[in-house]
């Protein structure tokens, strides 16, 4: 089965973050050096320097420090990026450096050239008869993938963000166009039975490497997943099936309603609320909500009368009849879709492909494990509720389910009284954006030896004039990553922080070049390229490795909504937002660091239950006090950042963490009840099974009868059995840091030989190597080695609950 690749990462909205394929006419020899001479033009000396003299280890050399200053200008100085950014008058090199891109009905003409291209690879593999011909199908799959993902993958970013209209608009009829094609693919049982001779021949498979052979079996299970290899009329039916399917997701997530959308309660009983907020929306001696409001949400945490708060979380936690109904009906087809494929449930189909689970009954292993590991912190903190309870109602025995948001905030509070620092407790003076990306740069560095660059954009590379292009830079191996980064705030943007691979890494080999050329000379559709390697890659950036290879350089952007900077002042950032930015790139450095020769396992594409792992862990490093050490200074008088003030903001943060755990691990457990074999039944229940297993597994109180919260739950959707996956990086992240970390003991989070130790072991690999075995190494725990039933369950016994000091 051909996939698109690259898809943002986005996570659900209960957690902190919103955390889950370019072309160039002319070869740009001459950037590199245009960098140095404005860098050594700007900034020949210290003295001349925008900011302080950077704190940086010595070791670095002065174009490095120079390059560590402008990073924090082109971010935090608007008129420093907007001189460092003015656009020559040269050539319009096409958005992201495609040479196609530059008009929007271009988008066009590289689905129609892409398209050729596939065909051409199609009809390829569907000839192959030699035993030569069969080892290159693996090659020519992953070539197909790519050919329809450099398409598909940034069209999907461009419609979703491109601030023009018409853009977004050529875009989507690109990707339409390309989508409809890899349908046919997937029904195309030619491509199946090819791939199935080539992997039952000896001959071939002893020829393939490593990681061929990893791609094959990516593909070959895709392709089973798709029914490809059942008879016409039951693939004809899986199609019908998974356009409903697609349908009726997208109206449950987008058309979910409570079943009381507003609500109007008396002034006087709304006492505790902020008083400005409470009027604002007073009329009539009445406060009005609407049900599934920020106001909301607020009210239940400090209206101190408990009548108020039970009407509030009623109305809250029922989801509309419709809602429950379009889930329920979202549950039975992929019960049908599953048993059509062969599968005993839609979670043994989701979970074959791409997952360290592998199964549903591993998955239940590890969420009871993890359910038992959890539930004496989650019981300690109930009791702690309880007594505050008792200290307004001293004979409660009880703590109901519209108390806890009341009374965890009443217990927070006491962790929010100001420290006696001159600056009391406000965080955002010591990240500036431009800080921040200094802090990145320079933790990448001391772990993995590699920098962010800023880089000129050419005229046309980049979608709006905000946008920051960073070239990644190895120690050892140069150019390996180009990252645009589009972190401020735009009317018609997406809050939603997000990481996109547009394209993935992949290696261009000698005779696809030459077919590339070949092309380019004969088909007028085509750009003209000054050479072959600009023809295989779109015109898009590359590297040449030492031995000759060339590797197409992963492209990423990431997205994000924050404030913008002025002239008199940078971009100040929350804790929060410095731990996104954090998350954000921990998906950026995997894309970074898995420069595979095949895009099919490159970067984040590895299994889908470890993807979250490096972004993560990432948030450890942002509260780490020898990381923040590094670059969190004051923006105005560059005084080092507090640390006991960053800690009193994580203590805050997981003062409930055993009972936030406690509340994703039922979450996750419905997730994989509603796709089980339960969904096929007559009497299934969504409702009655949500219930059920918060009163089994749960420490804090049930819903009440009549609620449905379900129907809000928009994940099971996008996640379908593989939920859990969150919190399985959540545990797997915190033994990473501990064990390869030390916990941040000392200066452990900066060394390089731990940085080297999770790069070789776990982030270079992508989905090129059995994750079980890279958890094995890198953890340094056999047991994990062969996967299965008792490591997920292992795993789950290691609990998630960080360490707040």
């Amino acid at each position: 089965m051909i996939k698109a690749v690259g898809r943002p990462t986005q996570w659900p909205q209960w957690q902190r973050w919103i955390c889950s394929s370019c072309r160039r006419l002319r070869a740009p020899h001459d950037h590199r050096q245009q960098r140095r001479s404005l860098a050594t033009s700007r900034w020949s000396s210290s003295s001349s320097l925008p900011f302080d003299e950077p704190i940086i280890p010595a070791s670095h050399a002065p174009h490095f420090r120079r390059e560590d200053a402008a990073l924090r200008s082109i971010f935090d100085q608007p008129s420093f990026w907007k001189e460092f950014s003015q656009l020559s008058s040269g050539i319009n090199v096409g958005l992201f450096r495609n040479a196609y891109l530059k008009k929007p009905q271009g988008f066009l003409t590289f689905a129609e050239v892409s398209l050729r291209k596939a065909r051409v690879i199609v009809d390829r593999v569907l000839a192959a008869s030699s035993v030569d011909e069969y080892r290159a199908i693996v090659r020519d799959l992953d070539r197909l993938s790519d050919v329809l993902c450099r398409v598909l993958d940034m069209a999907d970013f461009v419609r979703m963000t491109h601030p023009n209209h018409e853009v977004q608009r050529m875009a989507s009829a690109a990707w339409e166009m390309v989508y409809q094609y890899m349908n046919e693919l997937n029904t195309m049982t030619g491509l199946h039975d090819q791939l199935s001779t080539a992997m039952a021949n000896p001959d071939v498979t002893s020829a393939w490497s490593e990681e061929e052979k990893a791609v094959a079996e990516v593909l070959h299970l895709d392709f089973m997943k798709s029914a490809v290899n059942l008879p016409k009329r039951y693939r004809d039916r899986f199609v019908e099936l998974s356009s409903e399917i697609s349908a009726v997701g997208s109206a449950f997530v987008q058309e979910a309603q409570p079943e009381q959308p507003t609500l109007a309660i008396p002034s006087s009983e709304m006492h505790g609320m902020d008083p400005l907020q409470a009027r604002a929306l007073t009329r009539n001696g009445k406060v009005h909500l609407y049900t599934m409001s920020g106001e909301a949400v607020l009210a239940l945490r400090t209206v101190h009368e408990p009548g108020t708060r039970k009407v509030i979380y009623y109305a809250s936690r029922t989801a509309s009849s419709r809602s429950v109904k379009l889930l329920e009906h979202l549950m039975r087809l992929r019960s049908e879709l599953a048993t059509l494929s062969g599968f005993e449930s839609y979670g043994h189909l989701a979970l074959r492909d791409r997952m360290m689970a592998r199964s549903p009954e591993a998955v239940d292993k590890f969420l009871r494990a993890l359910a038992d590991n959890n539930q004496p912190r989650a019981r300690r903190e109930m009791v702690e509720l309880l007594m505050e309870k008792q200290k307004d109602f001293p004979h409660a025995t009880r703590l109901d389910p519209w108390d806890k948001d009341y009374y965890q905030d009443q217990l927070r509070r006491a962790l929010r009284q100001p420290t006696r620092d001159r600056h009391g407790d406000n965080l955002s003076p010591y990240f500036s954006l431009g800080v921040v990306m200094q802090g990145l740069s320079r933790l990448f560095s001391a772990l993995y030896g590699i920098r962010l660059v800023p880089q000129k954009p050419l005229r046309g590379e980049t979608w709006d004039p905000d946008v920051r292009r960073l070239d990644v830079w190895s120690d050892t191996d140069g150019h390996v990553a180009v990252l645009y980064c589009d972190l401020f705030y735009r009317p018609d943007k997406s809050p939603n922080p997000a990481h996109y691979t547009v394209r993935c890494s992949r290696e261009i080999f000698p005779a696809e070049m030459a077919e590339a050329w070949e092309q380019s000379q004969q088909d007028p559709d085509v750009a003209a390229f000054a050479t072959p390697e600009y023809a295989a890659t779109d015109g898009m950036n590359f590297s040449r490795a030492p031995g000759g290879s060339i590797k197409q350089l992963p492209t990423i952007a990431l997205v994000c909504d924050f404030p913008r900077p002025s002239a008199d002042q940078p971009a100040l950032l929350s804790f929060f937002q410095v731990e996104t930015l954090f998350h954000e790139m921990g998906h950026a450095i995997h894309s970074v660091l898995a420069r595979t020769s095949f895009q099919t396992v490159s970067g984040t594409r590895c299994a889908t239950d470890l993807a979250e792992l490096p972004s993560t862990l990432m948030e450890y490093f942002a509260a780490d006090a020898a990381v923040l050490n590094q670059f969190a200074r004051h923006h105005e008088t560059h005084e080092p950042l507090p640390y006991r003030m960053v800690a009193q903001k994580v203590r805050q943060a997981r003062r409930f963490e055993a009972l936030d755990t406690e509340n994703q691990i039922i979450l996750a457990m419905l997730d994989q009840a509603l796709h089980s074999p339960l969904a096929a039944q007559p009497e299934f229940d969504s409702t009655h099974i949500f219930h059920e297993l918060q009163r089994t597994f749960g420490a804090g109180p049930a819903d009440p009868p009549g609620t449905r919260w379900q129907g809000f739950f928009g994940h099971l959707s996008g996640y379908g059995s593989t939920y859990y996956s969150y919190l399985f990086d959540r545990v797997l992240a915190q033994r990473v840091w501990d064990v390869v970390f030390k916990s941040g003991e000392g200066e452990a989070a900066l060394l390089r030989e731990n940085g080297e130790h999770l790069k070789e072991s776990l982030l270079k690999w992508g989905g090129a190597r059995d994750p079980w075995k890279c958890l094995a190494e890198v953890l340094r725990e056999d047991k994990l080695a062969d996967g299965g039933e008792k490591a997920m369950e292992l795993v789950g016994s290691w609990g998630s609950v960080k360490r707040a000091d």
